[in-house]
């Protein structure tokens, strides 16, 4: 057998001193301890910025975490039984995460989507192994949400063993982010103002939770699309994927939340673009919604703020969308460069907003009414 040790050039390490990452016995290993990044705030204010949590290093993203911890979590209850079909509604990443965990635990894994999942998406989710279906026309009150669960729903009345995760409404989609939050707890020490991107409401009630423990002041911002009814805005068709929503899932923690922002897709393009040319780190829409209001935190609160925002995921997916000009082009997204600084509204129901506005003002609108606002 060669000695590794005494054959090795002088000038060389030990290969020991060079491998700073870990071997992995099995595909689970791959999701979480994803890095965060010092990134300064878009518009260069000097000393200014953000911790950035790239959970684009998971294999499929952030939803790598609740598509494994839905399915784990399931079949210890008894709920899905060896074998049996997984059916959910997805706009892309959950579906990346549930096929990774099909994969896993060796479960056929079918997926509901409607037309604006982008191609690339809909391939790459074939080639690992699940069922794509495309519902064909939006419901006339929830869009395309709606039509998506209520296909969902005639899946799981066609075949009684099967089983559906509802990462709107499951308590275990929120559960499945404790990780995440001691993760960042153990990289940054301190945190005072969490970012969360806004969609199911799982990661942003997850986080903020487990990191209260630790910090009780920490103030948590949610960002949210234009078009969204999350926080009580009417619905409305929207490009933006993976953030906002035509229903109210069960999982947005409302009375965690200090302040919403609303994000128009032009701005988010813009800052997406920007992130990626000037940080060379970026990724979807959620990415540019969150990085737009994480930046004007941090050039508006204290110097001695510590900031987290969470990236839900990478650019790859995007290239056709955000990273296309003719796509840009012909949705009216390029040069939407967004203001300095939000407007602002001092109720989510004052009047409609189509660019990035910002209220301290948090309501349920499932079943909120002006007394039960919080400020």
């Amino acid at each position: 057998m060669i000695d590794i040790v005494s054959t090795r050039p002088s000038h060389l390490p030990t290969p020991s001193r060079l491998i700073s990452g870990v071997a992995c016995n099995s595909l689970e290993q791959l999701v979480g301890n994803t890095p965060v990044l010092w990134t300064p705030e878009i518009t260069g204010t000097p000393g200014r910025g953000f911790w950035a949590k790239l959970e684009g290093h998971n294999p499929g993203g952030i939803k790598d975490r609740p598509g494994m911890h839905l399915i784990k979590c399931a079949r210890e209850r008894g709920d899905l039984t060896p074998g049996a079909l997984v059916v959910e509604s997805t706009s892309g990443t959950l579906g990346l995460g549930l096929a990774l965990a099909g994969n896993v635990y060796e479960h056929p894994v079918t997926l509901v989507t409607d037309p604006g999942m982008e191609p690339s998406m809909r391939y790459l989710l074939s080639a690992y192994g699940a069922r794509v279906e495309i519902v064909d026309r939006p419901h006339p009150v929830g869009g395309w949400q709606q039509a998506r669960r209520d296909r969902v729903a005639q899946l799981l009345a066609e075949d009684h063993r099967s089983f559906c995760p509802d990462q709107y409404n499951n308590p275990d989609n929120v559960d499945a982010y404790q990780q995440l939050a001691l993760e960042l707890v153990a990289q940054l020490g301190r945190i005072d103002v969490l970012v969360c991107s806004v969609g199911t409401g799982g990661h942003s009630a997850g986080i903020a939770r487990v990191i209260r423990e630790f910090y009780p002041h920490l103030r948590l911002v949610g960002v949210d699309a234009t078009g969204s009814t999350i926080f009580g805005q009417p619905a409305r068709t929207r490009l933006m994927r993976g953030l906002g929503s035509s229903i109210h899932p069960r999982n947005v923690d409302y009375a965690a939340f200090d302040e919403i922002h609303w994000v128009a897709p032009g701005e988010a393009v813009w800052t997406c673009r920007q992130l990626a040319a000037s940080r060379y780190i970026t990724g979807g829409w959620s990415v540019g919604a969150v990085t737009l209001a994480a930046s004007w935190l941090a050039r508006t609160l204290p110097d001695d703020m510590r900031i987290a925002a969470v990236f839900p995921d990478g650019p790859h997916r995007y290239a056709e969308t955000i990273y296309n000009d003719d796509y840009c082009r012909r949705h009216d997204l390029l040069q939407r460069r967004p203001a300095h600084q939000p407007d602002e509204i001092g109720d989510p129901r004052e009047r409609e907003v189509t660019r990035w506005t910002r209220c301290t003002r948090v309501i349920d609108p499932s079943h909120a009414t002006a007394d039960q606002a919080t400020a």
